[in-house]
């Protein structure tokens, strides 16, 4: 049950919660009676838990809706340049507390709550994750969102309304298990469907060629259905739209089988069709060449360029009238960002509908796309880039195929026209690759296709420059950009760590939550003893609160005053959580040996979900438990080292566990994480950072200082040296007795005493092909983790390094990111300005 807030509290939080006026609270009360009434057929006596969070959803949407058509109104007005950001995935976790911030409606709806004798809190538990999105990329496009609405950009995400979103774990005797993560099953208060605009997209089928033009013929119809799901500005009035497509058969899907009886089965296949976004593929950084996959990536492109195109012809809100034929004014209304290349087919897309539906010439249309279409790519690991099979392109998109190719044709030209003569050159740079079977490149698509390609921190592009796209860049250097990425601090500061936003408002005023670089400020506050001691407070909380979940879940005794270390991203070998079981193996180790002496005590967290084909991610899951195990239960160890691993990662726990953190573990090989985001977050939420000098991390250490920063390891010109030479993993195992020790206690079954070889995998793994060259930045980690348990002794030096690092990172806001595309890849400009609410329609002041 909450409590009453005294004044004292109540002076604290009217800053960042916005106020709660009298009547603005009865209000909330009267529509949230109405809602539970009306729009639940319920009464207090009935109503469940569940009832009464969505009750309140509809009452917090209710103050979303004015505003959202005023909005959609307004550009329609105006008729400003559109920016639609495509992407698979769009991880959004929890809608309506963040709603609640963006609207100042915090505070009233938790006294309104309160009144009615509701504990908000368990209100919010009750609500699902969107977790329409694997990791990294799909929680980006989600902060971009954000910040696209808060920087007033006449914007649109669209993307796929996956039935299942990423699978829920469950950690059953040490193993990662998935279940289905239904997360429509009580309905989704926040999305609209929008029936009036659903769309066909074709499949498969043949193409004619006649001398009016091609005619893509006998193709299998799917519908795109969408539902919208409002975007709420930082406190400006905006409410932009996130537009998801769902499939759905056509009625006539089909209907030939009713001739031989065959009613039932006809209408048991329309499931067929509507696969295409039942589910989410639970991989990350990884391709997987399946062709429900390419469906569906071609099945959003298809919809959304519709969507796109009738938009661009209208006139006015709500208006069907056609009022602009001249397309050569689309990139002036229209800018594509192809978030990775997952969307790719955005361009041959565009391509057939200017050439075969609207008669451009080639040359002409050619234009347009390159002028409208713009490409982020996400890494450069060779896994992880798409390449599509040619025989399944003919089947599926036999149309898309042929302009491929005649892209590809006059690309070529244009390559050996600069390098007459270099053959291997046009092998290197052609869209189609040969050899055993042929497939599409679709990176070198999308940089062909597009004005702007870009990468995700200095580092990253830099990478992208002089390696996977060298060729792309000595041809083209005007086309590639580095955005760094960011976080929206509305989520990442101002929801989920109150208490630090509270701290910095009270020093600094609350300007920064709409422009982070404010932080800088705090500069001037390091050696202030009082600040020192709110900011230590505030981590103390946050740290006590999370204690209490985890001892809740995992039913192990937590020390609050332990260092909480944190590694919370997907399982994967070249994010090194193997680095990190190592450390905690020769740490356990060094307390065994020396029982009596002041170790820093630590509670060490992993947590993240491994892609259910990906073996070696799944052992590496069951080592961090097994350690666990031994760990946990030591009684030398006590409470000195603890480790867990948090199971079901997702935004939703990101929330809890990040503003306790007080050591971030950002140790992939440098080279090869493009940026990361979770960094940021850590740091926003003052938590020191272990890291390599790899993708973001190089940037966050130059605006915090080094000095504040714990750095080790090589540096990608180190491991490009020792790539040259040779990575030999005996070597460090023969020299260095305590990497040893840990490597033959995992061989050996210390960890797995009932199954004695279950690591094996992974000690031939590390011992043999590691691609990630773990043993060799062993040694210089583990004395980077000495320092870290030196300064934590210390705990005013402490503080004061975290004070640095929040100061440091105004950069990392995702408005500067999105103000950067918008300048510099859009052509559009950020506003701040406030939008007029005039459209109450009886709902909204």
């Amino acid at each position: 049950m909450s409590k009453p807030l005294s004044d004292h509290d109540r002076k604290k939080q009217i800053s960042v919660k916005g106020l709660a006026g009298v009547e603005n609270v009865a209000d909330l009360k009267k529509n949230y009676n109405r809602h539970l009434h009306f729009t639940l057929v319920k009464d207090r006596n009935v109503s469940t838990k569940r009832d009464y969070y969505f009750a309140l959803a509809h009452t917090v949407r209710d103050h979303l809706v004015g505003r959202w058509i005023r909005t959609q109104q307004s550009y329609y007005e105006k008729d400003p340049k559109r920016v639609y950001y495509l992407s698979l995935e769009f991880y959004m976790g929890r809608t309506l507390q963040n709603t609640m911030v963006n609207l100042a409606l915090e505070n009233a709806c938790d006294e309104a709550m309160y009144q009615l004798g509701l504990d908000m809190e368990e209100l919010q538990e009750m609500e699902e994750d969107a977790g329409l999105g694997n990791g990294g990329l799909g929680r980006l496009a989600a902060c971009f969102l954000d910040s696209m609405a808060s920087l007033g950009l006449a914007a649109y995400g669209y993307g796929i309304r996956y039935e299942f979103g990423i699978f829920n774990q469950k950690i059953s005797s040490g193993w990662q298990v998935e279940e289905a993560d239904d997360w429509l099953r009580y309905g989704n208060p926040w999305e609209k469907a929008r029936p009036e605009y659903m769309r066909p997209v074709h499949f498969y089928g043949r193409t004619e060629h006649h001398p009016d033009g091609v005619k893509w013929v006998d193709t299998q119809v799917v519908l795109a259905l969408p539902y919208d799901t409002p975007v709420p500005g930082y406190r400006n009035n905006i409410v932009n739209t996130m537009r998801l497509w769902s499939a759905k058969a056509p009625c006539e899907f089909n209907l030939k089988d009713f001739n031989v009886g065959g009613y039932i089965q006809a209408v048991l296949d329309r499931n067929l069709a509507e696969n295409i976004s039942r589910v989410l593929y639970p991989n990350d950084n990884f391709f997987e060449g399946k062709e429900l996959r390419l469906k569906q990536e071609y099945f959003v492109v298809a919809a959304t360029l519709q969507d796109i195109i009738r938009r661009f012809k209208a006139s006015k809100f709500g208006s069907r009238d056609i009022v602009r034929t001249d397309f050569s004014t689309l990139p002036d209304k229209v800018a594509i960002q192809l978030n990775d290349t997952h969307p790719a087919l955005a361009i041959p897309e565009l391509m057939r509908v200017l050439i075969d539906e609207e008669k451009l010439p080639w040359d002409k249309a050619w234009d347009i796309c390159i002028k409208t279409c713009a490409y982020t790519n996400h890494t450069v690991l060779p896994e992880a880039l798409e390449r599509w099979p040619i025989d399944l392109f003919q089947t599926l998109l036999p149309r898309h195929l042929e302009i491929i190719y005649e892209i590809n044709r006059r690309h070529l030209e244009r390559v050996s026209s600069r390098y007459p003569g270099d053959m291997d050159r046009l092998c290197r740079m052609s869209l189609i690759e040969e050899g055993g079977q042929k497939r599409v490149n679709m990176a070198h698509l999308c940089i062909v296709g597009s004005h702007a390609v870009n990468g995700v921190a200095r580092i990253h592009s830099d990478i992208l420059k002089a390696t996977v796209f060298k060729d792309f860049y000595e041809m083209d250097p005007h086309k590639f950009q580095n955005k760094t990425n960011g976080i929206t601090p509305r989520r990442w500061l101002v929801m989920c760590n109150p208490g630090l936003a509270e701290v910095i408002a009270e020093r600094i005023g609350e300007d920064f939550i709409r422009d982070l670089d404010q932080l800088k400020k705090l500069c001037d506050f390091v050696n202030d003893e009082a600040f020192i001691r709110d900011i230590a407070k505030v981590k103390q909380e946050n740290k006590m609160k999370f204690a209490v979940h985890l001892e809740e879940h995992y039913k192990v005794k937590i020390n609050p005053n332990s260092m909480f270390d944190i590694q919370v991203k997907r399982i994967h070998e070249y994010k090194r959580q193997l680095l990190n079981c190592l450390h905690i193996i020769t740490f356990y180790n060094r307390i065994k040996k020396e029982p009596n002496k002041q170790w820093t005590p630590r509670t060490i967290m992993i947590g993240g979900k491994a892609a259910p084909g990906y073996h070696t991610a799944k052992m590496i899951i069951r080592l961090i438990t097994a350690i666990g195990e031994v760990v946990n239960n030591d009684p030398v160890v006590g409470d000195r080292l603890k480790v867990i691993f948090l199971e079901n990662y997702r935004v939703t726990l990101a929330e809890k566990a990040i503003p306790a953190a007080d050591l971030s573990e950002q140790i992939s090989t440098a080279g090869t994480e493009a940026s990361g985001t979770g960094n940021m977050k850590f740091m926003l939420n003052g938590a020191l950072t272990i890291g390599t000098m790899d993708g973001a991390n190089v940037e966050m250490a130059e605006e915090a200082g080094e000095d504040n920063f714990f750095i080790f390891g090589m540096r990608v010109e180190d491991v490009d040296a020792m790539d040259a030479k040779g990575y030999n993993a005996s070597e460090y195992y023969n020299h260095m007795p305590e990497l040893k020790q840990a490597i033959d206690q995992i061989a050996g079954g210390f960890f797995s005493p009932k199954q004695p070889d279950l690591f094996k995998d992974i000690v031939n793994m590390l011992m043999h092909h590691d691609r990630f060259k773990v043993f060799a930045d062993y040694q210089d980690y583990i004395k980077c983790q000495e320092k870290v348990s030196a300064l934590y002794k210390k705990p005013k030096e402490w503080t004061k390094k975290v004070i640095l690092n929040i100061a440091g990172s105004g950069k990392f806001s995702s408005d500067r990111t999105i103000s950067q595309y918008a300048r510099e890849i859009w052509g559009v400009e950020p506003t701040l300005e406030k939008l007029r609410d005039e459209c109450n329609n009886g709902i909204e002041s």
